[in-house]
């Protein structure tokens, strides 16, 4: 462990943030993808063992839990979960800082850095703090893998993540670069989509573009069948629903003069209400099957539900706001939600609890891009660590249910 990782988490906890910054910074130059975040797991921990909390390693496959007992026996009072995401994108950075990656085509474009820094601060505040402030209960500290389209938080649940780690609620947050600093939003119900792919294959038989009367044209099948597809929202949803249905690949051919045998299409779909999925999916099949027998080709579909709705419970989702309101942050409800996707809804269908949006927006954005989730010049603003640090100990606090001011 690096002099910095080990200041971190040994610091007094008025000079933890520097130390947390150095942490973050660390994670960010190397940068691990879904599953193989076997470094920054190590990282994670070695620093909860130093602060002599219980720790599981491989829980999901890399994914840590630490636990901390605060007053009486283990599994005395209630127990909560914070949960982190420690994964990258597969995207080259393009950013020019001291501390960009050093593994080509892996890049922290999301800010899991910031997010992992985060709740190991939280764990050095809670150790210094609980036994003050007179917490009782369990902190589950959850470190999980493979947020970027992998679903670790499915794969932590299906290693047994409640069972072996019993909480009450479950807690997350998300920097938002959309938000100014010291700003947080959520809302009670859905916060963010589910998220769908479909993959569709146009097969036809191929042949000479000059003759076009001797093959089913699948390029032709295809162009038409992403116009319709651009029609089901508007056409077969509710207007006063949301959804949205974007194709965002299309291939086929590889000369000028061949009418390829095969087409694919890409896309996805979000939407916030099941009935809403089930019915763009049925829709979408069905539009694939009219394009087959209009076209003669053959249409194959994959969809594939990935993620589901991000759904907050309303208690959870108020005392998130007022936790957020309590530690200094300008705390409103979410005016709407967004269609971006996250895996802490499968810890939501198992769990009360909430998903906070902490904002990280800085008043000079420095480099096109700086401040856009996912984009190759993205950096996480430190000056965000402490009041996502802040946040995560006074839900802690406010779920353990401490007695007296905090």
């Amino acid at each position: 462990m690096s002099a910095a990782i080990l200041a971190a988490v040994t610091a007094p906890v008025q000079d933890l943030l520097p130390d947390l910054v150095a942490l973050r910074q660390d994670l960010h130059a190397h940068p691990e993808l879904a599953y193989e975040e076997r470094r920054t797991a190590g990282i994670v921990a070695q620093s909860l063992r130093l602060l002599g909390l219980q720790v599981t390693e491989g829980v999901g496959g890399t994914g840590v839990v630490g636990t901390l007992q605060c007053g009486g026996g283990a599994g005395q009072g209630p127990c909560v979960g914070l949960r982190a995401d420690m994964d990258a994108l597969p995207m080259v950075e393009l950013g020019q800082r001291s501390y960009a990656s050093r593994h080509a085509g892996k890049h922290h474009g999301c800010g899991h850095d910031g997010h992992t820094s985060m709740l190991i601060g939280t764990a050095r505040q809670l150790v210094c703090t609980h036994q003050a402030l007179g917490l009782r209960g369990t902190v589950h500290f959850i470190f999980q893998p493979a947020e970027e389209g992998q679903a670790g938080a499915a794969r932590m649940i299906e290693d047994g993540l409640f069972e072996r780690f019993a909480c009450d609620s479950v807690y997350a947050l998300h920097n938002w670069p959309d938000l100014p600093l010291g700003h947080a939003q959520t809302r009670p119900g859905p916060i963010m989509a589910a998220a769908d792919r479909f993959d569709i294959t146009v097969r036809g038989k191929g042949g000479h573009a000059a003759q076009p009367q001797h093959t089913p044209d699948a390029i032709l099948a295809a162009s038409q069948l992403v116009a319709q597809l651009n029609t089901i929202v508007s056409r077969r949803i509710d207007p006063s629903e949301s959804a949205v249905l974007s194709v965002t690949r299309i291939e086929g051919g590889h000369s000028h003069n061949v009418l390829p045998a095969e087409v694919q299409i890409t896309g996805t779909v979000r939407s916030f209400d099941a009935t809403a999925q089930d019915r763009i999916e049925a829709a979408l099949r069905a539009t694939c099957q009219g394009m087959a027998l209009a076209s003669g080709t053959e249409v194959l579909v994959n969809y594939q539900r990935y993620y589901p709705a991000t759904l907050n419970t309303a208690a959870q989702a108020a005392l998130a706001l007022d936790a957020a309101q309590a530690v200094g942050l300008q705390a409103q409800v979410a005016p709407r939600a967004a269609f971006t996707s996250e895996d802490f809804a499968f810890m939501l269908q198992r769990k009360p609890g909430a998903y906070l949006w902490l904002g990280q927006g800085r008043a000079d954005p420095g480099p096109e891009g700086e401040r856009a989730l996912h984009h190759p010049c993205y950096d996480f603003n430190d000056d965000a660590l402490p009041l996502g640090v802040r946040w995560f100990c006074e839900i802690a606090a406010r779920a353990l249910a401490a007695p007296g001011p905090r």
